[in-house]
């Protein structure tokens, strides 16, 4: 495989609080890429490293063999497929499914403004597995406070009130709606994932960027009633 600067970077991993990379025989890295990795100074190890001899349990076991029942909460770590975490993986799952609907019958001013939910939806899952912050994002030129004025005023930005939607509506605009109502349902496991025994968020990062991008889905929804 050839990676470039973008699959490397979707490819970063964690290992001993250090960033690597992990490269197998055969592959090989554009010049933009080596360069990123160099400037970066992220590792380069060989892949059959990535393979961990044993995986750990939570409750502090050791297996050789990853059982049917559970899968990877991080690299070396294994839980149960009903772990909080791994239910809001798979939330957001569903989230980028249906933001990739959207896409699928968009105009191109639309689908453009679609993929940074989707970068940023898939962005949440490496921050999950890598337990990285996630990084300072704007959504169509917004910052956050631009776009919770804009999701809570609509009207003085763009003359359109609050609205139910309405199955007379355009399917995008549908559809749309149904990628808001499917980020707040994934800010409700993410608070189920990421919070302690008092429960404080243990994860403020993560619960923000969803609040945000349910905030910009439902602008995009404003757009798309005030096109028509």
């Amino acid at each position: 495989m050839l990676y470039n600067k973008k699959t490397v970077q979707e490819n970063i991993r964690n290992r001993e609080g250090k960033r690597v990379f992990y490269l197998g025989k055969g592959d090989q890295l554009t010049s933009d890429a080596r360069d990123y990795l160099s400037r970066e100074r992220i590792t380069i190890l060989p892949a059959e490293q990535a393979k961990p001899q044993s995986y750990q349990l939570l409750g502090g076991g050791i297996v050789t063999e990853k059982p049917e029942h559970m899968t990877h909460l991080n690299a070396q770590v294994l839980v149960p497929k009903t772990h909080p975490r791994i239910a809001f993986r798979g939330a957001v799952d569903l989230l980028e499914g249906q933001i990739l609907l959207c896409q699928s019958i968009a105009d191109d001013g639309f689908y453009k403004k679609l993929q940074e939910a989707l970068e940023l939806a898939r962005q949440l899952i490496r921050c999950d597995v890598l337990e990285e912050p996630v990084p300072v994002m704007r959504l169509g030129g917004m910052d956050e406070e631009q776009l919770r004025k804009r999701s809570h005023l609509p009207q003085n930005f763009y003359g359109q009130p609050h609205f139910m939607p309405e199955g007379r509506d355009d399917s995008l605009l549908l559809q749309i709606n149904l990628a808001r109502a499917m980020a707040r349902k994934t800010e409700l496991q993410a608070v189920r994932a990421f919070s302690d025994r008092e429960g404080n968020p243990t994860r403020p990062d993560i619960l923000q960027a969803l609040n945000r991008l349910s905030s910009y889905l439902y602008i995009l929804m404003i757009e798309r009633k005030t096109n028509k």
